[in-house]
């Protein structure tokens, strides 16, 4: 008996995903709960397990296809239905793309006008229009217009009347797509598959697609959101394409990552802030304590858990740094929830250790190890990566004296780990070999002034250079 394999949703405010691989091809054995495709939302990527065991039938969806939630992406022969498995791989990810989207006029011309002239960049086009409307069931007028707090704020904005709007979401969701389309409509801006298909964009190797407009954070009191071109560049797009070149669409997840980046710069007033920690103290008693630790804890004793453990304690002394800003609000968090930025083959991606403050060391290095690992073989979930209330990123780990990190929002600073090395330093007069580590804090000016930044800082660095919990 067949069975339908649908995009499911990775959590309460996502209401669509892209398929970034294919795991199986038609005609492929699968089993139960064996991983069928990786995803990628605006929160996590994610392996999704086979929800039946049979053969792979049929790939509806590509790969690099945004669908909403609850659409068939594929199709399971079950195990006892042999017999009709055998024509499994006739149908193609390549053929089974005009199928899913026939309505749409526009998208299906870029595609289309781009293929006679260069192949490489066609699957960046394929990317750009919006998810299909083919299945999503149009809002009757006596509903409740289902949409997102950011697209009715943009509609506001915007002076859109939501009601006028056939959503192409699941259940005639409104999405953030149809939005900037109704805006551009309305502000009289040519689509972007116009553009991509005259006659100069012809004659030459086709670009990617326009800039995707991201809506930075607003709020109260007129600081409503713009549309930021995330992928803008500083020249003539023109002037890119000269000689030998290829053309690598961007992954889903980096394009979500220059949307945030270019949103925060552009939200908040970054200033950075700069110390120096003497680690000697905590590298010794971490050397002294790692292989105790080990072998009793099964898990790897690392500096991490010592430098949140001293955040912690920072915020506790400061809270006005775990805050967030809601236009003129500014909101003070009660929970310390610390996120740790994680770097991926494919990206980056900040986990977030919840109630950080409750943790002991252990406790928090078992999360973070945790975190990482999943975070890693794409198993972590949406809430997972959400609600964190300040953050912490460590390029020294890759070597990096200090780096200068960008705010993740909606947190008003971030901390940054330079690498633990060992260094001549003035103590007591004379000159002595020290375990040093710089460490930087960005920070939002319009929420955190200089003096309490620096004033965290060193309470960090107070905290680390007179260590006293115990480890063991």
């Amino acid at each position: 008996m067949p069975v339908d394999v649908v995009m499911p949703q990775m959590g309460e405010s996502i209401f669509e995903g892209t398929i970034t691989k294919w795991l199986k091809k038609p005609g492929d054995k699968v089993e139960r709960d064996e991983p069928l495709f990786e995803i990628s939302t605006d929160k996590v990527d994610a392996e999704i397990p086979s929800p039946s065991a049979g053969v792979l039938k049929e790939i509806k969806v590509p790969e690099g296809q945004t669908v909403p939630i609850q659409t068939i992406v594929a199709v399971i022969e079950g195990a006892g239905s042999a017999a009709t498995s055998a024509p499994a791989p006739a149908p193609t990810p390549a053929a089974s793309v005009p199928a899913a989207k026939p309505a749409p006029a526009a998208p299906a011309a870029v595609p289309a006008t781009a293929k006679p002239t260069t192949p490489a960049p066609a699957p960046v086009l394929a990317t750009a229009p919006p998810a299909p409307a083919a299945q999503a069931a149009p809002a009757s007028s006596t509903e409740r217009i289902h949409s997102s707090p950011l697209v009715r704020r943009m509609a506001k904005e915007h002076g859109v009347d939501l009601s006028t709007i056939e959503g192409s979401g699941a259940g005639g969701r409104i999405t953030k797509q149809d939005i900037e389309a109704a805006i551009a409509v309305s502000s009289g801006a040519a689509p972007a598959s116009a553009q991509a298909t005259s006659p100069a964009a012809a004659a030459r190797p086709i670009p990617p697609p326009a800039p995707a407009a991201v809506a930075h954070p607003g709020g109260a009191a007129g600081h409503g959101s713009q549309f930021i071109p995330a992928l803008q560049v500083g020249v003539p797009r023109e002037r890119l394409y000269f000689g030998n070149y290829e053309v690598h669409p961007l992954s889903v997840m980096r394009q979500k990552i220059a949307e945030h980046m270019v949103a925060s710069k552009h939200v908040s007033a970054h200033v950075y802030s700069v110390d120096e920690i003497d680690m000697s103290k905590v590298a010794a008693i971490r050397a002294k304590s790692k292989e105790e630790f080990e072998k009793r804890y099964e898990t790897k004793l690392t500096f991490m858990p010592f430098f949140v453990k001293a955040a912690v304690a920072g915020l506790r002394a400061y809270p006005i740094v775990n805050a967030s800003l809601d236009g003129t609000n500014v909101v003070l968090h009660k929970e310390i929830n610390i996120g740790i930025a994680v770097a991926l083959d494919w990206g980056l991606i900040v986990p977030v250790v919840k109630n950080a403050d409750e943790k002991n060391l252990l406790g928090i290095q078992r999360n973070l190890n945790d975190l990482a690992e999943r975070a890693r073989s794409k198993k972590l979930k949406p809430e997972e990566v959400q609600e964190g209330t300040f953050s912490i990123t460590n390029p020294g780990v890759f070597g990096g004296l200090f780096g200068l990190p960008v705010i993740s929002q909606p947190n008003v600073a971030i901390l940054g780990l330079g690498a633990i090395e060992k260094r001549p330093v003035v103590v007591d007069d004379a000159i002595a070999i020290r375990s040093m580590c710089y460490v930087t804090l960005s920070y939002d000016h319009r929420v955190v002034d200089g003096a309490i930044a620096h004033q965290f800082l060193h309470k960090v660095k107070e905290t680390l250079e007179n260590w006293a919990e115990p480890v063991v």
